[in-house]
């Protein structure tokens, strides 16, 4: 139950923009605009918090240094300093855990929207019916669901096979309608790349930020622009009202990163370029005591930690093996075993002729 209102009250507020847009794209491009809204202080708090991290690393390299190999009293200390200069690391992760549970709401409400009954032969009076009618045999139809059957986007898709909108059906897949018809999958597959081209945008403007500020590797910055690309190739598999959602959010997201960018970036005294000196700081500090990043600095207190808990063996004399085909020394070690020497096989010789002459 819990789930149902959950999906219901987005799709409350779909019907309600559609009831003065009269449009299904628009609709659905002024939820992506509110799911912006209330998405925005957090994002702009997180990049926020990203950098007050960064313009901290020269004051956690030298806790690093100071506190090495005492882990525990390097964690109290990492504290105490997010406490004096109010700095939360985990406030950059959540924006990213947000967008799994808005893309599950937005996938359900949509495709709510084009739910689908077909009527057949062996079905009942009440699971051919729609909105109290009942369907032709064969008849395969909207059944709208978590909208209100007075609003108008109800009225509107209900009984209906298409979800027009500016000559595109949004109930449909791109890749259903490419396979399908390539001239017409054309449109939804332009779609896709637009879509894609988007994301490419938006990743260039996160870049051109990490480039002022760099916080993560070269090759993660690759990853993080090429990423969103290849999820906007995955849509072509998803309902073609939810690439359209996307391609909104897009548009209001590269929005709010040109405002990131001047707000955090612009000028020498601004966060993002005291964030890049700290950072450029604590990698010479870094390369002064001779170590890398913090999984270089932790392989080696494990491995001075291995060294000092590695139990110290006696030391036992070499076994010297003397030279072959040189007499052994004489002495009281007793006779020295392997080949018999000439003298001793003289005295066996003695003892078989006596005992022949016995």
């Amino acid at each position: 139950m819990i789930a149902l209102d959950l999906f219901k009250y987005p799709a409350r507020l779909l019907a309600w923009f559609y009831s003065f847009t009269h449009s299904y794209v628009l609709a659905i491009s002024l939820i992506a605009l509110v799911v912006m809204v209330i998405t925005a202080p957090l994002v702009l708090k997180s990049t926020k918090g990203m950098l007050e991290m960064q313009k901290l690393q020269p004051e956690m390299r030298k806790l690093q240094a100071q506190h090495r190999g005492d882990r525990q009293k390097l964690n109290e200390e990492m504290m105490k300093l997010y406490q004096e200069h109010k700095v939360n690391p985990l406030a950059s992760c959540l924006p990213l855990l947000l967008q799994m549970p808005v893309f599950i709401i937005m996938f359900q409400v949509l495709n709510g929207l084009s739910a689908r009954v077909t009527c057949d032969a062996g079905n009942t009076l009440a699971a051919c019916a729609v909105d109290g009618e009942r369907l032709v045999d064969g008849a395969r139809v909207f059944n709208p669901k978590f909208l209100d059957k007075g609003s108008e986007l109800y009225r509107s898709l209900v009984g209906e096979k298409e979800m027009l909108s500016f000559g595109l059906d949004l109930a449909q897949r791109p890749w259903t309608v490419i396979t399908d018809s390539f001239t017409k999958g054309l449109v939804y597959a332009l779609l896709v790349v637009a879509l894609g081209a988007l994301y490419y945008v938006q990743q260039r403007m996160v870049a051109s930020r990490a480039a002022v500020s760099p916080s993560v590797s070269p090759a993660q910055q690759k990853l993080m622009q090429y990423l969103p690309v290849v999820f906007a190739v995955f849509l072509v598999f998803y309902l073609t009202a939810l690439v359209v959602y996307y391609m909104a959010q897009a548009v209001f997201r590269i929005g709010l990163n040109y405002y990131i960018t001047h707000r955090f970036y612009r000028g020498d005294e601004s966060l993002g370029r005291q964030a890049q000196r700290a950072g450029e700081h604590a990698r010479e500090l870094a390369k002064q005591e001779g170590g890398g990043g913090f999984f270089s600095q932790a392989k080696k207190e494990l491995a001075a930690s291995r060294e000092a808990q590695r139990p110290s063996s006696p030391t036992t004399s070499k076994r010297v093996t003397p030279p072959k085909n040189r007499p052994t020394p004489s002495g009281s070690g007793g006779q020295r075993q392997g080949r018999p020497t000439s003298s001793g096989k003289a005295q066996r010789h003695d003892s078989r002729a006596h005992k022949k002459r016995k």
